[in-house]
């Protein structure tokens, strides 16, 4: 990593630790800081924080004290879940202290350059399709970021020779400064995470901060059939490169006569591609775009997108199970990702799975999709009653309420027949009743495995 001194003996807030936040406070200890480490977990149930003030970090748990924020502060780095409205981000704030996140500390030391991933829906398939077509180049990929992989410690460990491939939250994005991938990526927009950003629009100029810092000498590819990303790329110095699965951009990546192309030469057949969904072909453009222009062989491209089968948790095919298939799309966070995933299936009747934690809003937009194919709905937790009468709306005759998941899974296991998909796409964050959305597909993975399907009143085979 960059031999950096800007931290030397300078005093360092890290708030909220999780896997972020303690990476960045090891970190900062490197870079010769004063840390000091705040965060709600007291100290004896806290193996994160004990471990940090071993290494000689001053840490403070199980409150947040005004005075931790003082005009002798130089950074505050926050754990990105945390909200700008917080007491100490907002007194930071009118003190000038600077608020990051641990993307930019990553940045401020990283050797390689990078790539940027955003979007609403889609960002870890692509960062993980874009890091695999780069295997075997000139430059190694190291994925990091949102998809799980603590940028900070990625980058630590990145020398010239590797590119670090880095999925990006709005979160994350918020709290950079000079962060500037050399290839930024921006997939689609759609309305999310208000309930944290306020507004669409600060969402969307959370998203622009990709962009923010690049340069004519660097690369953005986005997004040309999302009116909201033409948009707003219209911001950027960078070059930019366009993909599209509905028009034509010889400079860019896009779909024609049945095939993907790339700056007009033609890389692999659409039915060849592995992931199903027009989505998916949309990932797929956007990983080859980022990784040719990375170094990536266009023969690599083309095996990669004809044999990857997809990211844990998103349309993740669990089993096939006296004819029916079961798929996991608990990423699917919010309704947009719930209605792409609905249309990655038009043939099929389906079986759907949703619920979650209530953030307030609607989801009638799911309507239009659930009448074409979803045969029945089954809710669940927080949301359970609104989508039940999302359900009504839609004609849907096989509906059911329940109070857990496991619950859900049996109920809906019930309402399928042969040929039928089992699809959990909870269209909800999973805060109602799980930590992460990854635990909660776990869960519904491990309740299919639970199933009792020899029990005689589970299915008709007719």
């Amino acid at each position: 990593m960059k031999e950096i001194t800007v931290y030397n003996n300078k005093y360092v807030l890290v708030l909220g630790l999780a896997k972020s936040g303690t990476e960045a406070a090891k970190l900062l200890l490197k870079l010769g800081a004063n840390v000091t480490v705040n965060d709600q977990t007291a100290f004896g149930n806290n193996p994160a924080a004990q471990e940090l003030a071993d290494a000689g970090a001053d840490v403070i748990c199980g409150e947040h004290p005004e005075e931790l924020i003082h005009q002798n502060l130089f950074r505050l780095v926050k754990n990105p879940g945390i909200r700008y409205d917080h007491p100490l981000v907002k007194k930071a704030k009118e003190l000038g202290v600077p608020v990051i996140t641990e993307v930019e500390l990553a940045y401020e030391i990283a050797e390689s350059e990078m790539i940027g991933i955003t979007g609403s829906n889609g960002k870890t398939t692509t960062t993980t399709l874009t890091g695999e077509m780069l295997e075997g180049a000139e430059v190694s990929p190291l994925l990091a970021g949102n998809i799980g992989e603590v940028a900070c410690r990625v980058a630590q460990e990145a020398t010239s020779e590797d590119v670090m491939v880095v999925e990006l939250s709005s979160f994350q994005l918020m709290g950079i400064r000079s962060f500037r991938p050399k290839i930024s990526v921006i997939l689609n927009l759609y309305e999310a995470h208000l309930d944290y950003h306020g507004t669409l629009e600060e969402y969307k100029q959370a998203k622009a901060n990709i962009f923010a810092n690049q340069t004519e000498d660097d690369l953005l590819i986005y997004n040309a059939d999302d009116p909201a990303v033409t948009e707003l790329i219209s911001q950027s110095n960078a070059q930019k490169i366009p993909f599209s699965t509905r028009s034509t951009y010889e400079h860019g990546a896009y779909v024609a006569d049945g095939w993907l192309h790339l700056l007009g030469e033609k890389i692999i057949e659409v039915e060849k591609v592995a992931l199903p969904g027009e989505h998916n072909i949309a990932n797929g453009l956007a990983a080859a775009a980022a990784a040719y222009s990375a170094g990536a062989d266009v023969q690599q491209i083309a095996q990669v997108l004809a044999t990857f089968d997809g990211v844990k948790h998103r349309l993740q095919f669990v089993k096939e199970v006296a004819g029916r298939r079961v798929v996991n799309n608990s990423k699917a966070t919010n309704v947009p990702a719930t209605i792409t995933a609905l249309k990655a299936f038009p043939a099929e009747q389906i079986v759907l799975i949703a619920g979650g934690l209530d953030r307030g809003n609607s989801f009638d937009d799911l309507i239009p999709y659930v009448k074409k194919n979803v045969k029945g709905l089954v809710a669940y937790g927080e949301t359970k009653e609104k989508l039940l009468q999302t359900a009504e709306k839609a004609n849907i005759v096989e509906v059911k309420m329940c109070e857990t998941l496991e619950e859900a899974v049996h109920e809906g296991y019930k309402m399928t027949a042969p040929k039928d998909i089992l699809l959990l796409s909870p269209a909800c964050a999973s805060w109602d009743q799980f930590k992460t959305f990854e635990e909660r597909g776990d869960r519904f993975i491990k309740a299919v495995e639970n199933l009792d399907v020899k029990h005689s009143d589970f299915f008709t085979e007719g």
